[in-house]
């Protein structure tokens, strides 16, 4: 009896602590939350009273007389056979721009994603083959590097320099009017990004389904307030265009290359250089007509468990751990970027305390069901009811405001599906931890970097010809 009461006493030490740990944690990470929501809707506010009420931008707003010039985009291919074809395909059928290239870096290794972007090269100029001369995979950075000598080597034999480069995947759905859009905002801004609307898949509602509500979320609110606050805007890497002088800027400082060939999350890194070099970030939400969609990139995103993990591992290694000794803290009064920096980086402490929120539910349950089979008293619950009541109080507001965003770009059915999709955006964040961690030890220890990309599908579309302009 004395080793089953002993063991009774350490699963309530274990239930104690670890509720204690959580509950504060839960309590911090929710108020930092509540913090972002707060400015949020204080500027939507200040908004609407300055304009009365009037509409958000559409893209009769954009329309010009004639383009400025050049756009180049780069996408970066290593095993996408399956899909780069449709992709290039329906971006020449629905891009309304009259002068762009499309540059495809492929690997020599890879016969296949070249023979696919060949095939379409051979009947339309404006897609660029470029095929690098190592084997992949290497990173994306490294990718997009080949791409931006390539196309120096274009401009030198054909005189046209591009005014800015546009930056998407091999599995992006693009917007029509895309690059009208980034033609009249490069110049008064140095980087241009547009919202990612990631697509419904209805077999995999959960899995794939919690990237629509985070993208929702992130793209309709918690970039807005990383401008208010004047924070450098990290790019998505799709969707995103860059003015060729903040480029070539960053190039300089790299003994060349613009893109940092040893990063995990380039585009992440990108956004904060531009805003560290002066320049001006923006998140354009704009849409096609009052009241219509947002003009946007879609796209499938991972739909099984393990690539989801694959998926989030590597951002989390590459912005959170790898990334807080490339990037650093910025400017040291710059409170608001430290504030987003901190944010950014918060994720591996955050599956720390949500993992240990867990343990603390199956431990507490432990200890009542042992206390019941004993016949033990149970003690009181260690951690104060003001932060029991408080932590209840924000997890409501924050599947709420999920609810919220992502009913506002799905409609509610998919509001709905957000709730349990929460639970198993925990679940996918947990297992990306560990694998994030072993990763990033791995990689302290002089493991070579590569590019962990999942495999893509793109969705079953008409690239119907472009039929008018915008505005």
């Amino acid at each position: 009896m004395i080793g089953w009461v002993d063991g009774i006493a350490v699963i309530d030490f274990i239930a104690r602590e670890a509720l204690l740990f959580a509950g504060v944690g839960i309590a911090l990470g929710g108020i930092d939350d509540l913090a972002v929501d707060l400015v949020f809707f204080v500027r939507s506010g200040w908004q609407r009273l300055v304009r009365q009420r009037a509409a958000g931008p559409v893209l009769a707003d954009f329309a010009a007389p004639q383009p400025q010039g050049r756009i180049a985009i780069f996408v970066a291919a290593w095993d996408e056979a399956g899909v780069i074809g449709a992709m290039l395909d329906t971006a020449l059928a629905r891009l309304d721009y009259p002068d762009y290239r499309i540059y495809v870096g492929t690997y020599p290794n890879d016969p296949a994603t070249i023979d696919a972007v060949a095939a379409i090269a051979e009947r339309d100029d404006r897609i660029r083959l470029v095929i690098g001369t190592d084997p992949g995979p290497s990173t994306k950075a490294a990718n997009l590097n080949v791409l931006w000598r390539a196309l120096a080597r274009d401009e030198m034999a054909d005189g046209v320099r591009a005014r800015a480069i546009v930056l998407h995947d091999a599995e992006d759905v693009v917007h029509r009017y895309e690059l009208r859009i980034f033609d009249r905002l490069i110049g008064p801004y140095s980087a241009v990004q547009l919202p990612v609307l990631p697509l419904v898949q209805r077999r995999s509602r959960l899995v794939s389904g919690h990237y629509c509500d985070e993208f929702a979320e992130a793209h309709a609110k918690q970039l807005v307030v990383r401008q208010v606050l004047g924070a450098g805007l990290p790019l998505a890497g799709v969707g995103c265009a860059i003015a060729r002088e903040a480029l070539e800027a960053i190039a300089r400082g790299r003994g060349g290359d613009p893109f940092d060939a040893h990063s995990l999350t380039e585009d992440y890194e990108l956004g904060l250089h531009v805003s560290a070099l002066g320049g001006q970030s923006i998140l354009a939400r704009v849409r096609d007509y009052p009241g219509g969609p947002l003009v946007a990139v879609r796209a499938y995103f991972p739909a099984k468990l393990d690539a989801a993990v694959r998926q989030k591992a590597r951002w989390m290694v590459g912005i959170a751990l790898a990334g807080w000794d490339r990037t650093g803290w910025g400017a040291r009064f710059a409170l608001g970027d430290h504030w987003m920096r901190m944010r950014d980086r918060r994720g591996p402490v955050a599956v720390l305390v949500l993992a240990v929120a867990y343990l603390a539910v199956v431990a507490t349950g432990l200890s009542s069901l042992g206390h019941a089979v004993a016949g033990m008293p149970l003690d009181a619950v260690a951690l104060p009811i003001a932060v029991l009541i408080a932590n209840g109080t924000l997890l409501v507001w924050r599947l709420a405001m999920r609810f919220g965003f992502t009913s506002a770009a799905y409609g509610w059915r998919e509001g709905c599906w957000s709730i349990p999709r929460a639970f198993v955006g925990n679940i996918i964040a947990l297992l990306a931890a560990r694998r994030a961690i072993i990763r990033y030890v791995a990689m302290l220890r002089g493991a070579p970097i590569r590019w962990d990309k999942t495999a893509h599908a793109f969705p079953p579309l008409d690239p119907a010809p472009v039929a008018g302009r915008a505005g």
